[in-house]
């Protein structure tokens, strides 16, 4: 029964990662977990309380999708871009500096999804015009996407999966995990800065004027004013998905009303699909864990919260998500860690799960949509240079991210 579990984990990563023939992911996780269901692996009941356990972290991910959907459908990343152009000064050094900057923000507001599917076209756009090199910019959105989420639980599923698991609010999250940011994007702009060297010390040779966007007001203080709802509600016992989904609707009327997007690119921007191949997944990696998974993982885990054992916590963590994908690691390890683990260990695993994936280009679904981007956009992104960057970057990234947390858990 364990290796069916396995297999069946196996073939839905698969086709996950390789979409064959546009399939979309959950064309093999419902299957996947139909057969959970009928073989025995887990119980009907054990599948539904995973399912319902999900169920408020999944809705929150499709009311994110679609605020990121209106943001951008009201002018925020066309916004961005001219300011990226504008205060470049057509300097790829201060270039790639901004766009680490707005990776980090929109990761940080909107999630990774945003920084990759919104962002990343437009810093792709913002080069061409100046005639910068594409690829540092463009692997500053991917690494910050998956490093650049550790700050808010608005930023990453994995985030939400941590939030739920360590019992912290809204607050106590940025709180502990503000220092640990710091650190990993300190590392992550002197890694990415070393590895492209040549590529930004090349001139630019601007190809076109500067384009201007009109600030977009409201969707800038419908943005603000939902982050502000997190912290606010989150003391409350109120699921930050109900203010995503608020924040969203109050953007939608506006949107909608002054025809900048439709219903359907509404619903089509919450990404059902994927929402199902989420909670599926959650199914097929809780019949995995159950079949012997869970304890094999659980017997490698540190013990304690010391430095060395977060940082035992955090490359565990980088090293599963870059073998099964962060977001199944994810699910993996918190289980593993039982039923009322310490906050400090969940927060090591998270800065595993999420900057390990930089080292691979399998290590997470949102880098595998950024090679997408870049490919339909005839930029490329080889194998070798993904690489060389997460040498670069993800061993430093680990040690001084799990560092940090273990100097604010000493406070």
């Amino acid at each position: 029964m364990t290796v069916l579990a396995v297999a069946l984990l196996a073939a839905v990563l698969v086709v996950a990662v390789t979409r064959p023939r546009a399939l979309p992911e959950a064309s093999a996780a419902v299957p996947a977990a139909a057969v959970v269901l009928l073989t025995g692996l887990l119980g009907v009941q054990q599948a539904w309380d995973e399912v319902r356990e999900l169920g408020p972290t999944v809705g929150f991910l499709a009311a994110v999708l679609v605020l990121a959907h209106l943001a951008d459908a009201e002018g925020v990343f066309r916004w961005a871009g001219g300011l990226l152009a504008h205060h470049s000064q057509h300097r790829p050094r201060r270039l790639f500096v901004l766009v680490v900057v707005a990776a980090l923000l929109t990761t940080t507001v909107l999630s990774l999804d945003a920084t990759v599917v919104l962002l990343t076209p437009v810093v792709l756009d913002t080069a061409r015009r100046l005639g910068a090199r594409p690829a540092p910019h463009a692997f500053a959105c991917a690494h910050l996407a998956n490093s650049g989420s550790l700050l808010l639980p608005v930023a990453n599923l994995t985030n939400l999966l941590a939030l739920q698991a360590s019992g912290l609010t809204f607050l106590g999250f940025a709180g502990l995990m503000l220092l640990p940011q710091l650190a990993v994007l300190v590392v992550e702009y002197a890694g990415l800065r070393l590895t492209f060297r040549r590529d930004l010390a090349v001139p630019a040779d601007p190809r076109g004027p500067d384009e201007e966007a009109p600030v977009p007001r409201v969707a800038l203080a419908v943005l603000g004013a939902t982050l502000l709802g997190f912290a606010v509600v989150s003391p409350l016992g109120v699921e930050p998905v109900w203010v995503a989904v608020a924040g969203a609707a109050v953007l939608a009327v506006r949107t909608l009303v002054t025809r900048r997007t439709r219903v359907r690119d509404v619903v089509g921007a919450a990404s059902p699909l994927f929402c199902l191949f989420v909670l599926a997944l959650g199914v097929v990696v809780a019949a995995v864990t159950q079949q012997g998974l869970g304890d094999l993982v659980a017997g490698l885990l540190p013990a304690g919260t010391s430095f060395a054992a977060l940082l035992g916590l955090a490359v565990i963590g980088a090293v599963l998500a870059n073998v099964v994908n962060n977001l199944p690691a994810t699910l993996v390890l918190l289980a593993a860690l039982g039923p009322a683990p310490a906050v400090g260990a969940v927060l090591a695993v998270l800065i595993g799960v999420n900057v390990g994936p930089n080292l691979t280009p399998v290590g997470s679904l949102a880098t595998l949509l950024w090679r997408r981007v870049l490919a339909a956009r005839g930029v490329p992104a080889p194998l070798g240079t993904f690489t060389v960057a997460g040498l670069a970057t993800v061993p430093a990234c680990l040690l001084a991210g799990t560092g940090a947390l273990a100097v604010v858990l000493s406070w």
